[in-house]
């Protein structure tokens, strides 16, 4: 299983990387993961868009589903698709929400996806064995636990603090984790992690590694990386165009 870091900017796109969207490999099929603002233009110099054999949403948050809206354009007037469905996993509401974000007056995205209404618990999705959380976070949301040969990775999506997501990503081999809270007093519960947090959920869950993402902008990734050392050393800060062998 290959990941790669398509974008990894948090609550939007950021000067050096768009916003959330994660290509994950294995065995010829191509999953992405999210698909945040400003990430398909750099998942094009990274993966033909054809060979995008599915889409799994977190929610419905636009740092990591607008991007849907130019995956449509392209699949529509490039002339290079290849016309098939492709399944579009996500929480219910989707194709609505989806449809509306890429024109008001539409027909909806049916003629590209076929959306799969997602919950907690374990579904296939090409050669992985997927298994969903409910995260803590304002809107539904799910995390991801993608299991392929005996190895597992794990994506957050956008959470706080969670048993489930620590429950879900129990003896994983990488936790893919967002950190996107500084740590200063007064943060909302149930909407993100700090760097400290998140390396407390790797710690709890006893994961092998934890690669930090979804950090905005205005907030210093190192000290989120130094937070998130000082209880889980095997952690790593992503940068877009990362790959990492699972």
């Amino acid at each position: 299983m290959r990941l790669t870091v398509i974008g990894c900017s948090g609550s939007g796109p950021g000067p050096e990387s768009p916003a959330s969207c994660y290509l994950v490999e294995h065995d010829g099929f191509r999953l992405l993961l999210d698909l945040g603002n400003g990430s398909f233009g750099a998942l094009q110099a990274l993966a033909d868009p054809a060979t995008v054999d599915a889409v799994f949403l977190s929610h419905l948050h636009a740092d990591h589903c607008l991007d849907v809206a130019p995956f449509v354009v392209w699949h529509r007037y490039s002339g290079r698709s290849t016309r098939e469905l492709v399944p579009m996993y996500a929480p219910v509401g989707a194709e609505r929400r989806l449809a509306l974000a890429y024109d008001i007056d539409g027909d909806g995205l049916t003629d590209v996806f076929d959306f799969v209404p997602v919950g907690p618990g374990e579904l296939p999705i090409g050669p992985f064995a997927a298994t969903l959380a409910r995260t803590a976070h304002p809107i539904e949301c799910y995390a991801i636990r993608l299991t392929a040969d005996g190895r597992s990775l794990v994506y957050t999506g956008d959470t706080g603090a969670s048993a489930d997501v620590v429950t879900l990503a129990r003896g994983a081999d990488v936790l893919l984790a967002e950190a996107a809270h500084a740590d200063v007093p007064g943060l909302p519960p149930a909407l993100h992690l700090t760097g400290r947090e998140a390396g407390e959920h790797a710690a709890a869950a006893g994961v092998d590694r934890l690669l930090l993402t979804h950090v905005p902008a205005w907030i210093d990734r190192e000290a989120q990386l130094a937070d998130a050392r000082a209880v889980f050393p095997a952690s790593e800060l992503v940068a877009p165009n990362g790959q990492y062998d699972i």
